[in-house]
């Protein structure tokens, strides 16, 4: 229903957000350590939550964050209130990899997600998060970085880590492509990091 909001931030707290949009407070729950200010301008990409006695906003500072609650909510057993406790825990980025990599363990360290409920989470996301994570990889902008040069260098090793490279590798194969391509073309990085 709502993609995101744009406004000013009138209330912080660790997994709370009030945003004022056009004098409206939208109370909104985020996941702790999310990447939104304390203070002044924000968007805060949105999910809503309709239940009987309650419409609950959530917040996350990226798309890539709120779509990952997305897919988490499709899991059985994972409602919103786990999902975003398993965000709260986990960065986006720290979430796609335990997926691809089958690490329950990691999982569990999430408050209320136990083993039987890890092992739902990898079963049923092991094919979303690796096609998401390519994905995510080829069309990020990246903006959060200093440089777009940069950015596209780790989104090129984020690519060739989705797709079973192992880091050093990935890593290494990325530096040398970016001595014979333009670093900021991620498509020519990746093709050619695969050679």
């Amino acid at each position: 229903m709502y993609e995101y909001l744009d406004g000013e931030v009138s209330m912080r707290a660790p997994a709370r957000v009030v945003l004022d949009v056009a004098g409206v407070g939208y109370d909104l729950l985020v996941p702790i350590g999310a990447a939104i200010p304390a203070s002044g301008k924000a968007r805060v990409y949105t999910h809503l939550v309709v239940r009987e006695d309650a419409h609950t906003l959530y917040g996350f500072g990226a798309r890539r964050a709120r779509d990952l609650f997305r897919l988490l909510l499709k899991v059985r057993g994972v409602g919103p209130t786990m999902a975003l406790a398993i965000l709260s825990g986990l960065s986006p980025d720290e979430l796609v990899e335990a997926v691809l990599a089958g690490d329950a363990a990691s999982l569990t360290r999430a408050k209320g997600v136990g083993k039987k409920t890890a092992d739902q989470i990898l079963l049923d996301l092991a094919d979303k998060a690796a096609a998401w994570s390519v994905d995510e990889a080829l069309t990020t902008p990246g903006a959060s970085r200093e440089s777009r040069g940069e950015a596209t260098i780790e989104d090129a090793v984020g690519a060739l880590l989705a797709l079973g490279f192992k880091e050093k590798e990935a890593r290494k194969n990325v530096e040398r492509a970016a001595t014979e391509v333009d670093s900021k073309d991620l498509e020519a990085l990746v093709r050619v990091a695969l050679r």
